[in-house]
C-alpha cells in the first residue's frame, strides 16, 4: 500500500486530517513537527489528494514504496535557484548595471520559451563583456547563499554513500567553489572566459546546456550502474528536464510550471532536507 508524505513549514492538524480523510488512510504518523505520514492511502484518492496539499501550500510526495536511503546512488543538483538562492548570472550582470536586461532572457529561458539554451546563455554572457573578475568574488561572497535545507540534504545523503553532483548551466566560478565547500564528487559549469581580469563576454568551450547535464548524470549512474529508482536529481527550469527525466526521484524545487509539471515530486515550500523524509534512513 502507499503512503504520503505531507510536508510544510507550519502543517495544521485540520489540514492533515482532511487530507488523511480523504486519501482513507489507515494511520497518520507524525515524523518530525514539520513533516507528516499517511499510512496505506488509497491509490484511486491519489489525484484529489495531490490537488489538495497543493491548494492547502503543502508538500505532498505519493510514495508507492518507501525505500531506504541507503540503496540510491546518485544525487544530482542544478546550481542557480535551486541549491543557491540567486541566479549568478543575473547578479553579475548588476555589476554593470544590466540586471534587469540579463535576468529577462534568464527567466524566458528558464520557461521555456527561449528553447535554445546556448543561445540565451551566449546573449547573457554578451552583456556581462567588461565586468571585472572581482565582481565575482562579491557575488560570491555577498549575495550567494545555499538554500534552506542545502547542507542537511548533502549531507544526509553522502552519510548514506550517495555521490553527489553538481550540473549547471552556470559557471565553473561558483560551481568549483562550491564542490569544495560542500565536499561534492563532481561539478560541472561554463567557463567565462577572463583576460587581464575581465570578462570578455565570451564561455570558454562547450557549453554545459540540458543534454550535457543529462550526459553528466547518466555518466555517473552508469559508472555506479544506478537504476532511476536509485537516482535523486533537483532542478527548477527547462534545461533540468533532461536530466531529471533519469531519476525516478525527480524534484522539482521551487520550479516553473512546465518543470513541476513533469516532475514526480515537487517542493514548493519545504527547504530541501525534505527529500530525506522520502526515504527510510537506516543503513
Amino acid at each position: 500500500m502507499a503512503h504520503i508524505i505531507l510536508q510544510a513549514p507550519r502543517l495544521m492538524a485540520a489540514d492533515i486530517e482532511r487530507l488523511a480523510a480523504v486519501a482513507c488512510a489507515d494511520g497518520v504518523q507524525e515524523m518530525t513537527p514539520t513533516a507528516y505520514r499517511l499510512l496505506n492511502v488509497d491509490a484511486d484518492a491519489r489525484d484529489e489528494v495531490m490537488s489538495m496539499a497543493q491548494a492547502a501550500r503543502i508538500d505532498a510526495a505519493w510514495l508507492d514504496t518507501v525505500h531506504r536511503l541507503a540503496d540510491c546512488k546518485v544525487l544530482a543538483m542544478d546550481m542557480d535557484s535551486t541549491l543557491v538562492n540567486i541566479e549568478c548570472i543575473d547578479e553579475i550582470a548588476d555589476a554593470v548595471g544590466r540586471k534587469a536586461e540579463v535576468a529577462a532572457i534568464t527567466e524566458a529561458s528558464m520557461r521555456g520559451e527561449i528553447k535554445d539554451f546556448a543561445e540565451s546563455l551566449t546573449r547573457r554572457v554578451a552583456l556581462l563583456k567588461g565586468v571585472p573578475e572581482s565582481a565575482l568574488d562579491a557575488v560570491f561572497t555577498q549575495r550567494l547563499r545555499l538554500n534552506p535545507g542545502a547542507e542537511k540534504l548533502i549531507e544526509g545523503v553522502q552519510s548514506h554513500g550517495l555521490k553527489t553532483i553538481l550540473v549547471s548551466g552556470g559557471f565553473t566560478f561558483f560551481t568549483e567553489r562550491l564542490r569544495r565547500g560542500l565536499m561534492l564528487d563532481e561539478a560541472h559549469a561554463n567557463t567565462l572566459e577572463i583576460v587581464d581580469g575581465v570578462l570578455t563576454g565570451r564561455v570558454l568551450g562547450d557549453i554545459v546546456d540540458g543534454a550535457a547535464k543529462a550526459r553528466h548524470v547518466q555518466a555517473l549512474a552508469q559508472s555506479l550502474g544506478a537504476t532511476p529508482e536509485q537516482i535523486i536529481v533537483l532542478g527548477d527550469g527547462s534545461n533540468d528536464l533532461r536530466m531529471m527525466a533519469l531519476a525516478h526521484y525527480s524534484v522539482a524545487y521551487r520550479a516553473k510550471p512546465v518543470v513541476r509539471a513533469q516532475a514526480h515530486f515537487a517542493l514548493d515550500v519545504s527547504p530541501l532536507d525534505a527529500v530525506l523524509n522520502w526515504f527510510r534512513r537506516q543503513h
